[in-house]
């Protein structure tokens, strides 16, 4: 059975210093490389904001949701484009979530505070932006910072779906499995670290269940075939298989 695959999680680039690739200097990409890579890999979708180079503030920040809509028209439909907003800019991001809806986006982030200045998912700032988005039906994912923290915030918008990224391993994917039974909002990509752990979808499609996550890499930062070569060696279903790989993404995303 073949299955096609949609990456919910990555990071492409439109200037060199974009690229958020631990190894640059030795495996330099263009902005065509990025795209060609997720093809030669069976990818036919590919999610996630343009994080930048650890700027800050709302003149550095923002213009990356433009480098995002740059990159679609480069690419077409294949990608779909993630925003960015920030609590110390309420108005600001609001606006930035106007101009999206008006451009035909609805995926918020992946949102990496600490690269951007900010910490707290449970914040003032980031409520007021969380309440404003459910009325848009905005899709937010999240980089995991501290997991109480976005317990609060998960159960606080229980109108909003979120996707947590980077299910980690031991006590992290005990706590994020916890939060996932208490909120059916909150959703969960297999990004980052994590999947390496042989047994880790078993765990997750036996207690959350396989719609609840979906299939992502973090590309460039981590090798985008060994995470397709880590769902297809779980002893899953292949129904569970073509949820985590693709399906989940089309019902989230509607695509």
């Amino acid at each position: 059975m073949s299955f096609e695959v949609i990456d919910f999680h990555s990071h492409p680039f439109l200037k060199a210093n974009e690229q958020v690739g631990a190894y640059r200097d030795v495996i330099p990409m263009s902005v065509e490389e990025f795209a060609e890579d997720m093809e030669r890999e069976g990818v036919t979708h590919f999610c996630g904001s343009v994080i930048g180079g650890g700027v800050i503030g709302f003149d550095g920040l923002f213009p990356l949701n433009r480098d995002a809509l740059r990159l679609r028209e480069i690419y077409g439909e294949k990608y779909i484009p993630g925003f960015h907003v920030h609590p110390d800019y309420v108005k600001e991001s609001c606006e930035e979530i106007d101009f999206a809806v008006k451009n035909g986006v609805r995926l918020i982030g992946e949102l990496v505070p600490y690269a951007h200045g900010w910490s707290d998912y449970s914040c003032q700032g980031f409520s007021e932006i969380l309440d404003y988005a459910a009325e848009k039906e905005m899709l937010f994912s999240l980089h995991p910072m501290d997991l109480d923290q976005m317990e609060i915030m998960a159960g606080k918008h229980s109108n909003v779906q979120f996707v947590f990224a980077h299910p980690g391993e031991g006590e992290r994917v005990t706590k994020l499995i916890e939060i996932m039974e208490k909120h059916e909002n909150v959703f969960l990509d297999l990004s980052g670290t994590g999947l390496a752990r042989y047994g880790i979808l078993r765990k997750l499609t036996q207690t959350v269940g396989a719609e609840r996550i979906l299939f992502g890499t973090d590309y460039p930062i981590c090798n985008l075939k060994m995470y397709i070569a880590g769902v297809l060696g779980e002893k899953i279903s292949d129904n569970d298989k073509e949820r985590i790989l693709s399906k989940n993404a089309k019902r989230l995303l509607k695509i």
